[in-house]
This record gives structure tokens, sequence and C-alpha cells, in this order.
């Protein structure tokens, strides 16, 4: 007899269906893993021998073949250890011949025949949701993530999801002597970020205008200013000014954390609600930001996904790093090619970073400054490619707090005063994408071609302007766009619906650093 059992490879945020085939046959005694196991898997034999152990389930003195289909993919990773053991569970009779069917099982195993938590179960469950699978088994401490595709009315909302402590356990249930209960989706909601109220910045209202712009509009925003400006700080409490994420924007985020293996770290098994703030050190690789390693795992800028990705002291981090932001800024997804792996991520991120404006970070200070200003403030801005830097759509200086400014009341707007600006303006831009027929946009920042010339037209006296501007300031075509996008969203906030001057010439200023 050969007993077959459902499980899935991921392949990025994607599925595979894998089935985990069992036969015990005559032959050298053993259990034989086949169909292109990486080591992680071959190990699972060990582990499924040690469970069987501790529950005093005796493996017959027979060849146990373990065949891994489809036969021409690689399987990595432990989560092969639950369908192989409920594979040899029903070969060798300890559980009912049909208690495998239309049950897709992931988990890794313990060698006391507990079962441990594993990467990507949230994604692997909507595959099997949308695949017609009535049960999954996953870990206990997977179980509320994975629960959220049972519970989708998108999905059809009849895939049972059960979370499996231990083998034991599992056994009890499939014999009809101690059955488990379905689990419970996890809570959509995770602890506030605590980084504080915007109140608690002292002065710099043009960097905070800045931040308010790039909150509204999903706009990429540069920093520049000494130390001690409150640039970090700033840069701290944009989640805040943002938007909580919607549905959609939740299950994208929730996925790529779970293949990362940090959902359940950060959420304890819910969704992710809040926006991801990630600020990675200067010191991180070029791999640390794109995502990639032995299994393809998503990076910094995928982590980041609908939400902040700050990158501080800019200059400082490799210039072979900083230009891999480049095609994520334009596309919104990264694509990470190995011998081993090809997928893509989704990496849709708001850039915000800051810098100081030369390596002592006093230039034009008559005081603190070197001796080798002005020129080691172009050197150190030339770490910088042009490209890189046209891709930010707004630019400001932030200068040196003044002592006595930190002794003045706090500011009179909290952060919860400029969110709601933004949560009207962001409004006003979902009303407006909505009447698009086969496109998704959530912000301003997202629109491009066609649709800049239908919602950023321009009266005469706008042309005239920015015809102007754009010989004097150099801007390319992207820079051009890019100052529409800004004005769009300035005029958001203001409620109008026509672009005005004032909006393009505020929007012309965030682009001189």
């Amino acid at each position: 007899m050969v007993s077959q059992v459902q499980t899935l490879a991921l392949q990025g945020l994607h599925g595979l269906p894998v089935q985990v085939e069992v036969q015990v046959s005559g032959g050298l005694q053993g259990i034989y893993i086949i169909g292109l196991p990486s080591n992680a898997v071959k190990e699972s034999r060990d582990r499924v021998r040690g469970a069987f152990h501790a529950l005093g389930i005796a493996i017959p003195d027979k060849r146990v073949t373990v065949n891994l289909s489809p036969a021409d993919v690689t399987k990595d990773g432990s989560h092969y250890d639950l369908p192989i053991a409920l594979g040899l569970l029903v070969a060798f009779g300890v559980v009912p011949e049909d208690a495998a069917h239309g049950v897709v099982a992931m988990g890794e195993l313990g060698l006391d025949g507990s079962l441990k938590p594993v990467a990507g179960c949230l994604p692997a469950a909507l595959h099997a949701a949308s695949h017609g699978a009535r049960i999954m088994l996953v870990p206990a401490a997977n179980g509320p993530e994975a629960a959220w595709a049972g519970q989708s009315s998108s999905l059809g909302g009849g895939m049972a999801v059960f979370g499996v402590e231990s083998l034991y356990a599992l056994i009890r249930h499939l014999r009809g002597e101690e059955l488990m209960v379905p689990v419970v989706p996890g809570a959509r909601t995770n602890a506030a970020l605590a980084v504080g109220d915007l109140s608690d910045i002292r002065g710099q209202e043009g960097a905070k205008r800045a931040a308010e712009i790039a909150a509204a509009g999903g706009h990429h925003l540069l920093m520049s200013g000494p130390p001690g400006s409150g640039k970090s700080m700033l840069a701290a409490r944009m989640p805040g000014l943002m938007p909580p994420l919607t549905p959609q924007e939740a299950l994208e985020v929730s996925m790529i954390h779970s293949v990362a293996g940090t959902l359940g770290a950060e959420t304890e098994g819910g969704l992710v609600t809040q926006r991801p703030f990630r600020d990675p050190h200067h010191s991180a690789s070029s791999v640390a930001l794109t995502g990639g390693g032995l299994k393809a795992k998503p990076g910094e800028m995928s982590l980041s996904h609908r939400g902040v990705l700050f990158l501080d002291e800019l200059p400082e981090f490799p210039r072979t790093v900083l230009e891999t932001l480049r095609q994520p800024l334009e596309t919104g997804t990264i694509t990470i090619s190995r011998a081993s792996a090809h997928v893509t991520y989704p990496a849709r991120f708001q850039l915000i970073a800051a810098m100081n404006p030369c390596p002592c970070g006093y230039l034009g200070d008559p005081q603190k400054g070197c001796k080798k200003q002005p020129s080691c403030g172009a050197d150190y801005t030339s770490r910088l490619s042009g490209p890189l830097l046209d891709r930010f759509d707004l630019r400001v200086n932030v200068p040196a707090v003044k002592v006595s400014d930190l002794s003045l009341p706090p500011a009179k707007e909290s952060t919860a005063d400029v969110a709601a600006r933004v949560a009207r303006a962001r409004e006003i831009q979902t009303r407006r994408f909505a009447t698009l027929e086969g496109k998704v946009l959530t912000c301003n920042a997202e629109m491009s071609g066609s649709l800049l010339d239908r919602f950023c037209p321009l009266n005469d006296e706008g042309k005239r302007l920015m015809a102007t501007a754009a010989e004097k300031m150099g801007l390319s075509a992207r820079g051009y766009h890019r100052v529409l996008r800004v004005a769009r969203t300035l005029a958001d906030l203001a409620g109008e619906e026509q672009i005005g001057k004032p909006h393009l010439a505020e929007a012309l200023a965030y682009r001189v650093l």
C-alpha cells in the first residue's frame, strides 16, 4: 500500500503542491527519502525516528520509501517532517487509511514528538484553501496565522485549520479518541510602535511639513542636517502619520513576514496591521536589503512593504548597496535570482533617508565646521549617485536646533492632528483611484504615464512655471513627474481639485537640497 499526504513547497509567496508518498516494502531496512530532498529534509528521517521512539511506535524491519513529488523540484525546509510522519502513520496502520484524505500538513517535529513552528504557514494556507483543501494541520504556534486562510470568505471559508501541539495529540484526533478544535484566527491588532509624538520635536516646522506631505502621498523623503537636529526622531514618527493598513495590505505584509519567519514573534499569530518600520544599520549588505541567502528569504525592502524603510547616515552605506534600491523604488517589486531560486517579492515601501551635509556634520558652521569645508560637503554628497537622488520626491534641509528652542512648550500639533489631515488626503486619493479599471493604486506616488495626464492637469500658468523650472533646475523626466505627484498631494491636503501655482511652487522647492 502507498499512503499519500499533501504538503506545499514555497517559492517566494507562492505555494507549489507537493505529494508525500510512503511505501513499505521488502528490501534493505531503513527509511529512504527521494525526490530531490535538501539536507534539512534528509534530516527529517532522524527527527521522525526520534518522535516515533518517544511515542513507542515501532518502525517495521522493512524498506520504507518516502517519495516527494514532483521529483524535479528541490525540497527544502523542516516543514516536511509532519507530512512524512503522517504518511508513515497511515502506512503503518497506526491511524485510519482515510485520515490523510483532503489534508494538507506542514510542521517540524521535535525528538519528543512535539510540533515546532515553521515559516510560511500563512501563504501556504492561502494556497491550500484556494485549491480546495478541507483540513490543514500546522504547529499550534502557527495556527492563528493559518486560520485566517480558513476563515477567508473570498476563498470559500471551507477549510478547517488545526493547531497541533504534538504527534501524540494528532494520533488521538485522527483515531477519534480526543478531537481537536479548529483554531480561531489571531487578533488583527498588534502593539502600536512606541515612537513618541510629533509634538516632542521642537521647531523644525519645515521638516514636519515635508513629513506630512510624504505621508499623505507616499512620497520618498531625504533629510539633510547636522547631528542632533531631529532627523531620526522625525523618521521614527512617520508610521504614526500614515493611515492603518487596509485588510488587503495587512494580508500582503503578513504573508511576507510569515515567509521570513517573523510573523508569530511580532504579532502573536495575528496579522500585521501597523505600518512596518525598518531601519537597517549602514553596515548592512546588499543581500540584507534585497533578500536572498540559501532559501531566498525576503530582505529589508520587502519586510518594509507598505511601510517605511529608514536609512540613517545614507552616504555611509556602500554604494553598491544603495544602487540596489533604484529598481524597487520604481517597480515596487524585487526579484531575487540565485542558482537555486528565482523569486519575486513585493517591495512597495516608502524610503525615508537622513544624512549629514558632510563627514563632520557641521558644514557652514564657523565654530564646529572642519578645515576641509566647503569641498568636503560636495565630496560627501557625491557618494550618492544622481539616479538615486533623482528618485527622492522631497529633499529638505533640517537646520540645527537652538538651545533656546528646547525650553519652548511642546508644539500645538500632535501626531494625531497631522494624521487626521493625512487620512483626509488619502481618502481623496482612494476615491480618485476607485474609478480605475484593472489597476490598484493606493497613493499619488504610484501614478505614472497617462494617469499623470488625467489626474494632474495644469493650467497655462502652471505649464509656464513648470517649463521655466525644468529648464533652470535641469529637471529630468522622472523629476518632472515627481514634482507633479507632490503637487497633486499638496492640492489634496488643501482639499482642492485643481493643481495651482502655489502647489507647484512648493513642490519645486523640495527638489533643491
